[in-house]
């Protein structure tokens, strides 16, 4: 999720760089739900320090043995609209955070502008392409056949969208996973974590993966909360 200081600050920025990603930022709603707040905390402010003058008022009332109960009643009056304007604010932070939360996270300034992979740059290449005298296939069709991949026992023991690596294609995958940690560890300054398989709805809020991504995880509870997801 984004930095509400950063949309404060640079709102017509972060737009920028949001729709060049394709993305509409409302900004009248964003600045209205600013606005709204502001508001709230002013005259929230004013009415605290109004009833805080009227409560030295009283007292001294009370110690001269004089009648308070108009001051009272003011008093209280102030009480109930602090509550009206606590619930009110309550309400535009909530909404404020549901439009903070699908908001997608800024490009880096050197990621090239485009509408699809047409547009895409080229930054380096290795070696030739080599020609072949049949249509290539893809890793998948490739691997499958061979029998390195086996996406129907991987549906067995899971479920749809994972596979399985047997053979000469699991060891390269691990190889990979072990030349790409101590490439980073050793040459580019990286620190190696084993981490968690899991990661909590709290994280994946702060990385911008919800709710956008919601239907596309898979999920455990907590308790029998659906909410609490993992």
């Amino acid at each position: 999720m984004l930095d509400i200081q950063l949309l404060r600050k640079e709102t017509d920025s972060v737009a920028a760089r949001l729709k060049s990603r394709g993305f509409e930022l409302d900004v009248a709603t964003f600045n209205e739900l600013e606005a709204q707040r502001k508001a709230i905390q002013v005259r929230t402010e004013e009415l605290q320090s109004q009833r805080n003058k009227l409560s030295k008022e009283i007292g001294v009332r009370k110690a001269q043995k004089l009648d308070a109960s108009d001051i009272m009643a003011e008093v209280a009056g102030i009480g109930d609209e602090l509550k009206a304007s606590a619930e009110k604010l309550d309400e535009v932070q909530a909404n404020m955070r549901n439009l903070l939360l699908n908001i997608p996270n800024l490009p880096h300034e050197s990621v090239p502008i485009g509408a699809d992979e047409n547009d895409n740059v080229e930054v380096s290449r290795w070696g030739d392409t080599p020609k072949f005298e049949f249509e290539a296939q893809d890793h998948v069709a490739l691997g499958e056949k061979i029998g390195l991949l086996d996406f129907e026992m991987a549906g067995k023991i899971t479920g749809s969208r994972f596979s399985l690596m047997r053979g000469g294609l699991a060891r390269l995958h691990r190889a990979l996973a072990q030349l790409m940690l101590d490439t980073h560890t050793d040459q580019h300054g990286y620190t190696e974590c084993y981490t968690p398989y899991m990661v909590n709805s709290d994280s994946l809020m702060g990385t911008g993966q919800l709710p956008k991504f919601k239907e596309d995880l898979f999920w455990v509870t907590k308790g029998g909360d659906d909410e609490a997801r993992e």
